[in-house]
């Protein structure tokens, strides 16, 4: 019985972040050549869309470090991790459909709020989740609520697919999804209710056996301890300059596909597959040897993104952007699982605080990007000259980061012992 709760709650997780990652942020991706074609924007304010929605996610993390220790103060009590999670996913639902308004005006705010959902529905719940899985003695499968990204990512894009393939217009392509996460909120919410009576009814459980909720670090702690801590310092670079290095390539692959092969009909398919690819390499990392160096996993991770977000400009065919969603995509979910599990490695004193400040880097590293593709789109020259010199400087950004990464495998060995592999 114990299992069977185990996996329905991983299996909620999983379909949340479906829900707020894969389709919440991701979907805009295989929509943008759809709205591109119907003539609802131009390039240069498709990525200025997509900077909005990066900088909401990047409020809504910061957002989501203050709510607990508010909510603590003023109700002496935590805060309601899945009631927070199924706000986000509903308010992502409505944003998605509201994408379907024909006013260009509003779309950059429903953008921005939508990635603040996002972050609000993806942080909760991973909080709910990892906290009932512990409870339930199933933290093995916690790996599961991580493969929602991809999952999300390929539903969304078979979805699109399907819609384009039928001749209809961006509007119904939002109208479609903003239907679907409704479906998946009402499902989500039922079971979290569920799940909430049967904890209240295991009282001992639902208490967490009397634990004392873990406060983090105020911001000028954490400051003071990346200025005092080089490791942490090249840490955070290193994983800032991930987020760097793949968004463009997630952002804008089925445009340049679309560019490049305007008649091909694997086009549309390109995107899923970056969703399949996303799934099964964090599955794949999930059944990894525990005691395998995190950050040697790291470094290849950043050397076959680094490869795969060049690869649509070496090899323009079919065959170089349905690579180029392989390698992007595999290491996806894969690179954030190892680099929290070498935080939690090197401190695990202080690693709540150090994931967060992760979190809040890399999404700095994805703001950064589009302006840069803005920038060279501004400047005149060609769309293809504009995605060569993003992509190889994404390229060149994932390499530092990969040779950070090999270099710290050195300076700071992994040499735990059986039992605390196995428990990372």
């Amino acid at each position: 019985m114990a299992e069977q709760s185990a996996t329905r709650i991983a299996l909620i997780g999983m379909l949340s972040v479906a829900t707020a990652i894969g389709i919440g942020r991701f979907a805009y991706t295989p929509i943008l050549p759809v709205m591109l074609q119907d003539g609802w924007l131009t390039l240069a304010e498709g990525c200025w869309l997509a900077e909005s929605n990066l900088l909401g996610y990047f409020f809504g993390a910061i957002l989501c470090s203050l709510i607990p220790g508010a909510w603590m103060r003023w109700t002496r009590r935590e805060a309601p991790d899945e009631r927070l999670a199924v706000a986000g996913l509903a308010a992502t639902a409505v944003l998605t459909a509201a994408m379907a308004l024909p006013w260009p005006w509003l779309w950059q705010w429903l953008r921005f709020f939508s990635g603040l959902a996002s972050a609000i529905a993806f942080v909760f719940t991973s909080s709910w989740c990892l906290r009932r899985l512990a409870q339930q003695n199933g933290t093995s499968l916690a790996g599961l609520i991580y493969c929602g990204s991809g999952v999300g990512i390929m539903l969304g894009g078979i979805l699109v697919s399907a819609t384009i393939s039928l001749g209809w217009s961006a509007s119904a392509c939002w109208k479609i999804l903003g239907a679907v996460v409704g479906a998946f909120v009402l499902w989500i919410a039922y079971e979290c209710r569920r799940d909430r009576r049967h904890a209240a009814r295991h009282a001992s459980l639902a208490n967490d056996a009397g634990a004392v909720p873990h406060m983090p670090q105020s911001p000028s702690e954490l400051v003071e301890s990346l200025a005092a801590n080089r490791g942490l310092a090249w840490l955070m670079l290193a994983y800032g300059l991930a987020g760097f290095g793949y968004v463009i390539t997630a952002t804008f692959l089925p445009v340049m596909a679309r560019e490049v092969l305007p008649d091909s009909i694997w086009v549309d398919w390109i995107w899923p597959i970056y969703g399949v690819s996303a799934a099964l390499g964090c599955l794949a990392s999930t059944r990894l040897p525990p005691h395998w160096d995190n950050s040697r996993l790291l470094a290849a991770c950043y050397g076959t993104q680094s490869l795969g977000v060049v690869m649509g400009l070496w090899w323009p065919d079919v065959g170089g952007f349905v690579l180029s969603s392989i390698l992007v995509g595999a290491p996806f979910t894969a690179l954030t699982l190892f680099a929290f599990r070498e935080a939690r490695r090197r401190w695990p004193h202080r690693s709540t605080s150090v994931i967060g400040l992760m979190t809040a880097v890399y999404a700095i590293g994805q703001i950064l990007s589009p302006p840069l593709f803005g920038a060279l789109l501004r400047s005149g020259i060609g769309h293809r000259q504009v995605f060569s010199w993003s992509l190889h400087t994404a390229s060149v950004a994932l390499l530092i980061g990969g040779a950070i990464w090999f270099f710290a495998a050195s300076r700071f060995p992994s040499r735990r012992p059986a039992s605390q592999a196995t428990g990372s």
